[in-house]
């Protein structure tokens, strides 16, 4: 039976749980078996950028984090789900700081380029005779659907969309709706959020039964790859960058409204679609840009300049600490 996975980051019984079980209620109402999980419930550590994923991946040795928690289970749980609907509290216009953390432990080490990368170093060492472990393939689930909705107490929330695309972006998975609702205080007593909600599952549970034909189902945005409406206008000139997928085209004003061109001055697909970071080139792309810089700086640090100016930095001052009894 296809399966519909609910995860909401808001408090216990509060308007991100509801509107996450309306959407749930939406998938099982479509003949989905459904499963609903807390975040808040869960000890989720914070990524310390140590890098140690990075280093096994890209020498073959596997894929592993240092933090023993609940995050594998939680991944493992989305990655085995045939289709995912988040809700999330909208914290400062983006998504909360568990949602962060969450999004931090997903990647690199859950980028599915870097793991496609991984798999074929191991198995290049392995034909050679040499030993090497491939990560676990349940990690590479491209196209997976997972759906979106940021839950505002006002109407501040102009980022929320772009982080949980970001967080898509990083096991390749395909946005079906990517929602936020302002002025959520009332959600619960308003008959639109929960229809909406409703629908957002229904929609997932068709998206879930048929992954290869699922699309896009929220208004388009700005960016056509996307649909994302966040930008980086790079200054002085008239270069726009996407801020979820780094499509890059350029700003015009036509008819008096502000557009987004794309034309890729090398190839001249007028989208640049290989620059996406959520294609398959792209991924490559990004994940060969990994190895080679993780490359050079192990090379770093085993010189005698690197570890006098570490050294040096290390000597100047310390990190204060606070006084716990």
């Amino acid at each position: 039976m296809t399966k519909v996975l609910g995860i909401s980051f808001g408090t216990k019984n509060g308007n991100n749980d509801s509107i996450c079980k309306e959407a749930l209620m939406g998938a099982a109402e479509r003949g989905c078996e459904v499963e609903f999980i807390r975040a808040m419930d869960l000890d989720i550590k914070h990524c310390t950028g140590c890098i140690t994923c990075v280093k096994m991946l890209m020498s073959g040795r596997g894929n592993m984090c240092i933090h023993k928690d609940d995050f594998d289970w939680l991944f493992f749980k989305m990655a085995e789900a045939d289709g995912i609907v988040i809700c999330d509290p909208i914290f400062e216009t983006g998504a909360s700081g568990l949602f962060h953390t969450i999004m931090d432990r997903f990647g690199p080490r859950m980028d599915t380029g870097n793991n496609v990368i991984s798999t074929q170093i191991a198995q290049k060492i392995i034909a050679e005779g040499g030993k090497a472990k491939l990560p676990d393939p349940r990690i590479i689930c491209p196209g997976k659907p997972i759906s979106y909705i940021g839950i505002g107490g006002s109407d501040w929330g102009t980022h929320v969309q772009s982080d949980h695309a970001i967080q898509a972006m990083t096991p390749t998975w395909r946005v079906i709706d990517n929602e936020w609702v302002p002025w959520s205080k009332r959600a619960l007593l308003d008959d639109e959020v929960v229809a909406r909600a409703h629908q957002i599952g229904t929609n997932m549970a068709n998206a879930a039964k048929d992954p290869e034909h699922a699309a896009y189902q929220g208004e388009d945005g700005t960016c056509p790859h996307c649909h994302a409406n966040d930008y980086y206008l790079v200054p002085d000139t008239d270069k726009a960058i996407c801020s979820v997928c780094g499509l890059e085209g350029h700003v015009t004003l036509e008819g008096g409204v502000v557009k987004v061109v794309y034309l890729d001055e090398e190839t001249h697909d007028e989208r640049g679609l290989f620059r996406a970071h959520d294609t398959a080139e792209g991924k490559q792309i990004h994940g060969e840009d990994i190895g080679r810089m993780e490359g050079e700086l192990s090379q770093l640090q085993k010189g005698d300049e690197y570890k006098r100016r570490v050294a040096r930095y290390k000597a100047f001052v310390s990190a204060s600490m606070p006084v716990r009894a």
